[in-house]
């Protein structure tokens, strides 16, 4: 569009903003009429190891939340010379599932658990044996389960158990409720009800009774929503939250919230049966939109839905980039120290081409990324390390591909169990998120490690923020009877630019004797956590 129709349409509230808590960045991305991103703000933030809790405090959630909103508002005002006084719709989005318990005062009772907490194991296999269905260690059943197996006092208090991203629209609107994608990772969905699985539910019901509570499971968890259905305006109160200028108008509608694996899927267009995704980022998780349903109950696939309900098989890792990320800051450190500072997309696209140089199997160069547990390898908790024979090559480029390699390396793992065990056909994958930014070097890399062409978009780099404003229009626009699928396919790709790589057989090669190399020294990886405390 060109600027003075964009400027046009910033007046007419004719825009759609997503905001996506990711787990190092919160970011919000406005979109135009065509959906094309046209503003967007961000602010970087950590969690916090506290009492051996993952977590994040909620002053820093909003203190993000604003900081991206006004970095988006200043980005449109410098832009098209418009103030952001109204929206055609908004979303919200953050980091997948968690443990986020209120009292009936809306009082926060507990820690925010995150999808990085591996400590649920004991409730998790005991779920997953009762309901016959996956149970994931980050799920906010497990969170829950484990709480009241440990005695938490602050359970008989909980009067809704929501994650973050149904926090965030919880306090934006007033209401309970959320997309189905994320309530998929809360508890498990029947797809053909479009809500939270009435048999299990009545199976913990049962535990809830024995153990002496007083509330059933409908009565502390968020109403279930699909994509399109009414989530919901924001309060007064709501645009004062987000924008204390005072500029944001109340009564913008507001879709169902979102986990960020479901804005993966609407970001690629990865919602249709034998399409599928990679979000490839802190973590780094694959979904595939499946034709049937599995055969058995496999712990290392979780089943979750599209914003839709679709059902989806995901494999799920909880580190992708980080130890990878920190190497790469001590590399510029470096560099610094040797007077050649450089920018840090300059740094990474460096590095990252220099792993193109490298041997096709890293040399013998051996990394384990693992910054906290792993239950598709069994790793309990996370030790980083490198390791390598005597005779290995360590250079450079062999260290930097095994430090990529090692990204995927868990994720292969687990997508092998569908493509061996269950015969899942996948016509390619699309990757979005930080590990493609580099153009060519992730997604060829993710081709041979999956064994199947991965497409990267131009819109690749919005990733989750921009899937959040796609299903905020959808909200808006959608017409009678469309679909998501439909939608997507006929309004927001149909012209959309990219590049697709197939699997190159040398790296192929390469990266199948790394993975055996990578699977014989997963002993010692759980050594070293047993032996560094």
């Amino acid at each position: 569009m060109e600027k003075q129709n964009i400027a046009a349409a910033i007046r007419n509230g004719e825009v759609y903003l997503g905001i996506e808590m990711g787990s190092t960045r919160i970011k919000a991305v406005l979109i135009g009429p065509d959906h094309s991103p046209i503003a967007s703000g961000a602010f970087d933030w950590e969690n916090r190891f506290e009492n051996g809790v993952w977590t994040y405090h909620l002053e820093d959630v909003w203190t993000g939340i604003r900081a991206a909103y006004r970095g988006m508002a200043e980005d449109v005002k410098g832009k098209y010379g418009e103030e952001l006084t109204r929206l055609g719709a908004l979303g919200i989005s953050a980091m997948m599932h968690g443990y986020l318990p209120f009292d009936a005062q809306g009082k926060q009772i507990a820690s925010f658990r995150t999808w990085r907490n591996t400590t649920t194991e004991q409730a998790a296999v005991k779920l997953t044996e009762l309901f016959q269905f996956n149970i994931p260690l980050r799920w906010s059943i497990a969170h829950l389960y484990q709480a009241i197996l440990n005695g938490e006092e602050h359970v008989k208090d909980i009067s809704y158990l929501t994650t973050l991203a149904g926090y965030v629209h919880w306090a934006l609107t007033g209401e309970k409720v959320m997309g189905v994608g994320e309530a998929s990772g809360m508890f498990p969905i029947d797809s053909n009800a479009g809500t939270f699985d009435a048999g299990m539910t009545a199976q913990f019901d049962e535990i809830l009774r024995e153990k002496g509570f007083s509330f059933t499971l409908s009565d502390i968890m968020p109403r279930v929503l699909t994509a399109g259905e009414a989530a919901g305006q924001l309060t007064e109160e709501g645009a004062r939250r987000l924008d204390p200028t005072g500029a944001l108008q109340a009564g913008v509608p507001l879709c169902p919230p979102e986990g960020d694996a479901g804005t993966g899927m609407v970001a690629t267009n990865s919602v249709a049966p034998r399409t599928g995704n990679v979000s490839a980022g802190t973590s780094v998780f694959a979904m595939v939109v499946l034709e049937k349903a599995l055969s058995r109950v496999y712990p290392e696939i979780d089943m979750v839905t599209t914003p839709a309900g679709a059902p989806v098989a995901m494999a799920h890792c909880n580190t992708c980039t980080s130890d990878l990320d920190a190497w790469v800051r001590v590399f510029g450190e470096m560099a610094k120290e040797a007077g050649a500072e450089l920018s840090k997309p300059a740094l990474y696209d460096l590095l990252y081409y220099k792993a193109l140089e490298g041997d096709a199997d890293c040399g013998g160069v051996l990394t384990y990324n693992y910054y906290s547990g792993e239950p598709i390898t069994g790793v309990t908790e996370g030790r980083p390390m490198v390791v390598r024979m005597p005779d290995a090559k360590l250079t450079l480029a062999n260290f930097m591909r095994a430090q990529l390699y090692a990204t995927m390396a868990t994720l292969k793992i687990g997508m092998d169990i569908l493509f061996d065990q269950e015969n899942v056909k996948l016509d390619q994958l699309l990757g979005h998120g930080g590990l493609f930014k580099t153009p060519g070097v992730g997604q060829r890399f993710m081709a041979a490690a999956i064994g199947v062409p991965v497409a990267v978009m131009e819109t690749a780099g919005e990733g989750g923020p921009w899937g959040m404003a796609l299903l905020a229009a959808f909200q808006a626009k959608k017409q009678e009877g469309e679909t998501l699928e439909t939608y997507l396919a006929n309004h927001v790709f149909a012209q959309a630019k990219g590049s697709s790589v197939e699997p190159d057989e040398k790296d192929q090669k390469g990266f199948s004797d790394y993975l055996v190399r990578y699977k014989a020294g997963l002993a010692a990886q759980q050594a070293a956590v047993d032996v560094l405390k």
